[in-house]
Order: structure tokens, then C-alpha cells, then sequence
């Protein structure tokens, strides 16, 4: 189905630049007032942290409320996108992050780290590379312009099949026996970043439409939702580097090591999905989507493993949280690339038809 074109408006023409201050106020907060990092962390339920969670349910809502239920119906029809996205998360990205893992810090990096080290940031690496993303994409693939439909069925369906998949891959990968499903994390955190704001924007959206119209809905409220989400974001950028962005500042060469690996894995993931969207002759509102599903990472679920693994103050853990860090701007810079690209891709199908 083809979307209206959404138009740049002030928040999303300088989106860079509100990032990069975003990022450098929240870990310029971290480093001044510790004491907020620490008051932040004790913020916390099954490993989310509420603050971020409220800051995300704000970002996710507004988008919500735009996603037609013809949209997600068109989706669950379409099998391509869903076998691509399916066939990227489960069977590709864990083993190029496990191999990533060895490569830069068994091999690479391995005279500047420990034994001790190197094994923690792999186990780290790998938890979340087994993890995909399941909140923060949507955001990406509405600032990509991609189908918003798709993109929560997507989301829908990983939810699940972390359920199934997420502990033996683990196990597997880590070479450990003993990795339970974190139920609760999981549970919790489809419900804030799905299913909540799901039911809220769909009767935001029936509601309004039925009292107002449809053409004061696209005109009087999706434009000023459109902001609130960007600045939703935004927030949720300080929060999230006001609590852990210290760690840039007090870690660097370790950061810097991590990163690396996080780095070539989605950017790897996110090509192998975008080129093979266009083998398959997907429309661009279902290839960008599918290849930024592809390069993120589901990182609550990823440290509430690592700290009931290893502990609060592994490397696993710490592994998991540069994994944070470093995605946001990188996916950024993916959102672009799509948009970018957007005019190589074929036009999306007309409306009631569906990709074979």
C-alpha cells in the first residue's frame, strides 16, 4: 500500500544536529551528575528502565495512531518481506555477530584485552546479536518512510519468536547450557511498545476519524503527532545517555573495541536484507523497513540476559549496553541511506494488492 508523503518539517530537516546535541547533553549530564545515572538505574522493572519506557511509549503512540488496520492486514498478506525479515534475524545476524565477536576481539583486539575480557564482551556481543528489535524500529522505519504496517507485524512476530528461538541460539552460540527465556522482560516490553500503544492509536485513530473526518485527521492532528514523536525521541536519546553514556567518557578504548564488531554486524545484516529486497523485487516501503529490522537490536532483553548470566558488572553486561549506544546514530545514518536509495526501488502496489 502506498503511503502519503510525509514532509520534512523543522525536527526531522535537522534531525542530525538535534541527535548530536541530544547525545552529547545526556553524556555531558552522566558525567557531571553521577548521581543521576545511578538514580535512573534504580528506575527499573524486569530490566526496563521506566523512564525510557515512558519516553518510548511517547515516541511509539503517535506513530500508531497513522498505521491503518488496511495496512497491517496488506502486511500478514504479503509473505516476501516476512520470510526476508524472518530468514535475516534468526538464521543470519546471530551468527555474524558471533563471528564478528571472535574476529575483533579474539583476533584483532586480543593483545589489548584479557582472556577474562575478551570471553565476557563476545558473550555480551552474541546475546545481542540473538535479540532483534522490537520498540526503537519503528521509529526508524517511519522517519524512513517505509510500511508502517509491515513493520509492526514484523515487530509483532520476532516478539514471538524470541519466545522460541532466543534461548537455544543462545545456548548454541555461547557454547553454555542453563540461558532461560526472560519471560517477563519480553511480556512487559510488547506490551509498552506494541500492544499498548497499538489499542491507544487505534482508538485514537477510529475515534477521531469518526468525529472529525479523515481530512482533519491528516491535516489537524497527524502533523503536530509527527512532532511529538521526534521529540519523544529526542528525549528518549538523553535519558538513555544520561544513564549509561558515561561509560564513553570513562571507557573509551574498551567502547571503541566493542563497537567495532556492533558496527560491521549491522551494516553487514542491514546490506544482505537491502540487496536482497531487491532481488526479491520488493517495493522500497517493505525493503527499508525489512533491512532496518535487520541491523537493530532488542537490547533490554540482551542485558536483563547478560546481568542474570554473568552480572550487573560483567563485560557481558557492559557489551550489551555499548550495543545501545552505539546502534541509535548508526541507525540514524541507515534511515538516511534508505531514503536516499528510495527512487532505485520499484513503486509500491496499487492499493488491495500484495507482494507474491
Amino acid at each position: 500500500m502506498a503511503e502519503k508523503e510525509r514532509k520534512l518539517g523543522l525536527w526531522e530537516k535537522y534531525l542530525t544536529l538535534w541527535v548530536a546535541l541530544c547525545i552529547l547533553v545526556g553524556t555531558g549530564l552522566g558525567r557531571l551528575f553521577p548521581q543521576i545515572s545511578d538514580f535512573l538505574a534504580r528506575l527499573e522493572v524486569a530490566h526496563i528502565s521506566i523512564p525510557i519506557a515512558i519516553c518510548l511509549f511517547a515516541m511509539i503512540y503517535p506513530i500508531m495512531v497513522q498505521i491503518s488496520w488496511e495496512e497491517i492486514k496488506g502486511a500478514v498478506r504479503s509473505p516476501k518481506p516476512i520470510a526476508l525479515t524472518l530468514f535475516v534475524n534468526w538464521v543470519v545476524k546471530p551468527f555474524t555477530m558471533a563471528l564478528f565477536a571472535w574476529l575483533f576481539l579474539g583476533v584483532i583486539f586480543a593483545n589489548f584485552l584479557t582472556p577474562e575480557q575478551i570471553q565476557d564482551y563476545r558473550a555480551g556481543l552474541i546475546l545481542l546479536g540473538v535479540a532483534p528489535c522490537t520498540a526503537m524500529v519503528l521509529m526508524w522505519s517511519y522517519l524512513a518512510k517505509g510500511n508502517m504496517g509491515h513493520t509492526l507485524v514484523m515487530t509483532a512476530i520476532n516478539s514471538l519468536m524470541m519466545v522460541v528461538l532466543y534461548a537455544p541460539l543462545a545456548m548454541f552460540l555461547l557454547g553454555i547450557s542453563g540461558i532461560t527465556v526472560p519471560w517477563e522482560t519480553i511480556a512487559i516490553s510488547v506490551a509498552i511498545y506494541i500492544v499498548t500503544p497499538l489499542v491507544a492509536g487505534y482508538i485514537t485513530r477510529r475515534w477521531v476519524i469518526k468525529r472529525k473526518g479523515m481530512d482533519w485527521f491528516e491535516t489537524k492532528l497527524v502533523p503536530p503527532l509527527g512532532k511529538v514523536s521526534i521529540i519523544a525521541l529526542l528525549i528518549t536519546l538523553v535519558v538513555l545517555f544520561t544513564f549509561q553514556g558515561y561509560l564513553i567518557v570513562e571507557l573509551p578504548a574498551i567502547i571503541g573495541m566493542i563497537t567495532v564488531g556492533i558496527l560491521v554486524n549491522i551494516l553487514l545484516v542491514f546490506a544482505i536484507t537491502y540487496v536482497a529486497a531487491r532481488v526479491l523485487r520488493l517495493a522500497y516501503e517493505d525493503a527499508a523497513p525489512a533491512a532496518i529490522i535487520a541491523g537493530s537490536n532488542h537490547f533490554e532483553v540482551a542485558i536483563a540476559v547478560a546481568t542474570t548470566l554473568f552480572g550487573v558488572a560483567s563485560g557481558a553486561a557492559l557489551a550489551t549496553v555499548v550495543g545501545v549506544l552505539t546502534e541509535v546514530p548508526i541507525m540514524l545514518g541507515l534511515v538516511w541511506l534508505c531514503r536516499a536509495t528510495r527512487g532505485t526501488f520499484r513503486k509500491p502496489l496499487p492499493i488491495g494488492e500484495v507482494s507474491e
